[in-house]
């Protein structure tokens, strides 16, 4: 396999298969994020693609593919269809195909176009919310709006794919805490997605919110206010059937629940751990990461 730059997937895409069909973010302005800035987005030829399927296809059999960079929804529908087929035709015991994507590229799909990739194989989709609040959303460049967010995500539940959001506390700063942690717990709820997922804001030298907080702009929240807008955030939203998790490597308190029916359990855990006052309890920094 031939991969360019450095590979990013999500915790759950642990075991499978990364093949790289973009390289690079299609947006890459989000404020917070220092992924991708290496590299100068493109859609990978289609040669170099089956080159890596057809590696792939003489392993042992795989469960998952995981379509990378950052955006392979970005991918024109006839050419994304063509690789769906090709890993189904030749990449033994294939079950599900995941991606990145972000609002403006589910949105650049129509309905039909999204259960066509479904039937082809897409089985889950990854979308980061970031926030709910529109004025936050922004600040950090994400490129739309919260309303354009939740008609992403329902598009692509309405095809019948799973969808797992994430969204990062901490992003609201110390101002906008409380406007950040209502709305995204207001956006979680309009969304319902399958899986939920809370990263931490971490600060990384570089990026353009990193010199907000230099220059006194932007204050980060410490951190047992940033569990305590883990639990407001799962207090607040509604979700019919939702497996939430903090387990992300930012995360000082990982945790993992079926929503709703353990929100009461979940909530709790984290309040006790916000009076214990005690970092012992918390994951220590030189064990996090983005």
């Amino acid at each position: 396999m031939k991969y360019e730059g450095d590979i990013i997937r999500p915790p759950s895409e642990a075991s499978s298969l990364l093949l790289q069909v973009t390289v690079g973010c299609s947006h890459n302005k989000c404020s917070f994020c220092p992924a991708y800035k290496e590299k100068k987005f493109r859609i990978k030829s289609s040669d170099e693609i089956l080159e890596d399927i057809l590696e792939a296809g003489r392993w042992r059999s795989i469960d998952k593919v995981f379509l990378c960079d950052g955006d392979a929804l970005i991918i024109p529908q006839e050419r994304l269809v063509e690789i769906l087929g090709l890993i189904q035709t030749h990449i033994k015991g294939v079950k599900r195909v995941g991606t990145y994507a972000n609002a403006k590229s589910i949105l650049r799909k129509t309905a039909e176009q999204l259960a066509q990739l479904r039937e082809f194989g897409l089985g889950i989709v990854y979308l980061g919310i970031e926030t709910g609040n529109d004025e936050l959303l922004r600040k950090i460049r994400k490129g739309v709006t919260a309303a354009q967010m939740v008609e992403a995500g329902r598009r692509v539940k309405d095809a019948g794919i799973p969808l797992s959001v994430t969204v990062i506390l901490g992003l609201g700063g110390g101002d906008q805490s409380t406007e950040h942690v209502n709305d995204t717990a207001s956006i979680l709820t309009d969304m319902d997605p399958e899986y939920a997922s809370a990263l931490t804001l971490m600060l990384i030298p570089g990026t353009p919110l990193y010199a907000e907080y230099e220059s006194g702009k932007f204050t980060l929240p410490d951190k047992f206010h940033l569990l305590r807008e883990l639990a407001c955030i799962i207090e607040k939203s509604d979700f019919s059937s939702c497996y939430f998790t903090s387990n992300h490597a930012s995360n000082y308190l990982p945790i993992k629940a079926r929503l709703p029916s353990e929100k009461e359990k979940t909530v709790t855990t984290i309040y006790n751990t916000i009076r214990k006052n005690d970092v012992r309890y918390l994951r220590p920094e030189y064990m996090r990461g983005f």
